[in-house]
């Protein structure tokens, strides 16, 4: 794979349930952190692009205010939405900007800020991510959806409550080491499992939490890079596919076609397969999405997911690392800024630069992020 495209900055808000500030304020924490670390300033941007969710917003077309805020003008901005996937496909939206040749140096900046509506609201707004005309009126949310995905999982499977519990306890133990995650508290296997259902099997902490957040990724040409920065990260893979909207429309509800579609393109743009990845960031929006990852990106067998967390695999210390950040379960869940902080913790594994959650070696990583339930399938390979 020609090393085309890099990844020279990368950026992170601390991820909270009531920023203070406004969504200009939120997205310069995360766009000042990426710019510090790519060790650049806005002149040398020469386009940046928007991710978020516009429902939650009080601001039409906020990515002109975001581009006025950070400086960013005239270059020209752009808004990218799919939903929970909005920031990775403002990244491969970059790269194929930066490949044509139209600009050398991108900005990709997600956000959201989903304190700015209640609860009640924010739930009827992603069950309008479904159909509208023959769904979401009759009251599906997001944790039915991906409950009905779990019934579905363990009636072929044979997969168990208990099995999506080991998940979150992984998730809450990397979670406390994770200083921007809003979730940062250990959890004992017996906790989640008493805890109350939301919806049947999926319990309290089988949810992530909404959250306020931004998150900030700077794309260069390799000419650019080689130019700029002394720590790249080469965008290896893409792939990127899209289901149908309608449940009745898809044939199976143990996985999600749209990511094996688009893990299948990553691998083969990278000359790469499922054990080549050193490190994994998977969108484990409820603990059955992590479980169908480990499936749907072929680290393990259709059924066989359940081995990966029962036998530890998916620590730290196993054979596929995946989501030792804490994931989205302990992170939270801001929309548009919800891919990019993906990539920043697969970019800074690839550096060296995680900390306790370093994983020895890492030089190919994976981040799969998902929109709406299985709308949209992004996979992105990185290498160092």
């Amino acid at each position: 794979m020609p090393k085309d495209v890099a990844i020279i900055g990368v950026g992170q808000s601390a991820f909270v349930r009531g920023y203070e500030g406004s969504i200009r304020e939120l997205s310069f924490e995360a766009y000042r952190e990426a710019m510090q670390d790519a060790g650049i300033t806005s002149s040398e941007v020469d386009a940046s692009i928007v991710c978020s969710a516009p429902e939650y917003d009080k601001q039409r077309s906020p990515s002109g205010l975001i581009a006025e805020y950070l400086g960013l003008n005239p270059q020209p901005t752009f808004a990218i939405e799919s939903v929970c996937s909005s920031s990775t496909t403002g990244i491969r939206t970059a790269y194929a900007l930066i490949k044509s040749g139209l600009h050398d140096l991108v900005a990709v900046i997600g956000f959201q800020k989903m304190s700015e509506i209640s609860s009640a609201d924010s739930q009827e707004r992603m069950g309008r991510g479904a159909d509208i005309m023959w769904e979401s009126p009759f009251g599906t949310t997001m944790p039915a959806y991906y409950a009905m995905h779990a019934r579905s999982h363990f009636n072929t499977f044979g997969s168990t409550e208990k099995d999506l519990a080991l998940i979150r306890v992984k998730a809450a133990k990397y979670g406390q080491l994770n200083d921007k995650a809003v979730y940062r508290k250990d959890l004992a296997l017996d906790q989640v499992l008493n805890s109350d259902y939301v919806t049947t099997p999926l319990k309290r902490f089988d949810c992530c939490a909404n959250a306020d957040g931004s998150s900030c990724i700077i794309l260069a040409s390799a000419e650019k890079a080689r130019e700029l920065s002394a720590k790249t990260v080469w965008i290896m893979g893409l792939g990127s596919a899209t289901a149908s909207l309608s449940m009745t429309g898809r044939n199976s509800y143990d996985g999600l076609e749209s990511v094996r579609l688009a893990a299948r393109q990553a691998y083969e743009m990278a000359s790469l397969t499922p054990g080549d990845i050193d490190v994994a960031e998977v969108h484990d929006c409820f603990t059955i999405a992590e479980l169908m990852a480990y499936e749907n990106l072929g680290f393990a067998e259709p059924g066989r997911g359940v081995e990966l967390i029962r036998d530890g695999e998916t620590y730290l210390e196993g054979r596929i690392p995946v989501n030792v950040d804490g994931g989205l379960l302990s992170k939270g869940h801001p929309i548009g800024a919800t891919g990019g902080s993906q990539v920043r913790t697969i970019v800074l594994q690839l550096r060296g630069e995680a900390g306790e959650i370093q994983v020895p070696g890492a030089e190919i990583g994976l981040v799969h992020n998902v929109g709406g339930v299985g709308i949209y399938g992004n996979v992105i390979i990185l290498g160092s």
